[in-house]
């Protein structure tokens, strides 16, 4: 599987991205620069989580508008699969290709700290190496991770089943205290209409290997691999 990494000013997770990937199985990752108006041929487009233009305006407001995403807003109307982790989701509801908004967090504080997510459906090219209903536990890092959605938007979201991890405590029951950022319907990652666009706020390429304290970030990374095959 071949993939690129578009890589923005003041964004820092690109390496882990990539490592993530290799450890799956895909060929090493392509680091696409942000000012690069084409893309290779590529199964998988990413953009990591870092702090992109340093967070001016809204988080991931000027780097949807950099000249690469053109052409990655292009790939993913044309169905190449585009995964966006913290920043990077933010990124892509900024430039139109996931819906809703990313807000301040709850209780208006940058929250890092390990979190539980249920996962909703397996039945998605990102979610295949698990079962609907496991829970798995991978870091957050964010300031600007409260999703929210107007009542039409989730309830297609809901419908359509393209509500793919929601925050939950650690035997897969909701609460306001798993849900720390105060995401509405304890959203934490969500699909296009198409199924080929994913955003999440949790880092999965941080719990990739037994180092890191667990390796439950690692089946996403291995659905998108065996998806591409």
């Amino acid at each position: 599987m071949k993939s690129a990494i578009i890589l923005f000013p003041g964004i820092n997770r690109e390496r882990d991205m990539a490592r993530a990937l290799r450890l799956a199985g895909s060929e090493e990752p392509v680091i696409v620069w942000h000012k690069e108006t084409s893309l290779p041929q590529v199964d998988l487009i990413v953009l990591p989580g870092g702090f992109s233009y340093g967070d001016y305006l809204r988080c991931g407001a000027i780097a949807a508008r950099s000249p690469i995403m053109r052409e990655v807003v292009a790939k993913a109307e044309a169905g190449t699969p585009v995964l966006g982790v913290c920043n990077g989701f933010q990124i892509l509801i900024e430039a139109g290709l996931l819906p809703g908004a990313l807000m301040r967090n709850r209780e208006l504080k940058f929250i890092c700290r390990d979190v539980h997510l249920k996962v909703e459906s397996n039945d998605t090219r990102f979610t295949r190496q698990y079962a609907t209903g496991d829970v798995i536990r991978v870091p957050v890092a964010h300031g600007e991770g409260n999703y929210f959605a107007d009542d039409e938007t989730r309830r297609r979201l809901d419908g359509d089943g393209r509500i793919v991890f929601r925050y939950c405590e650690a035997d897969g029951s909701f609460s306001t205290e798993a849900n720390r950022n105060g995401s509405v319907d304890n959203v934490a990652g969500i699909l296009n209409e198409r199924g080929n666009v994913l955003g999440m706020m949790p880092h999965p390429e941080d719990h990739v290997e037994p180092h890191q304290g667990s390796t439950d970030g690692v089946g996403i990374f291995r659905s998108i691999v065996s998806a591409a095959a």
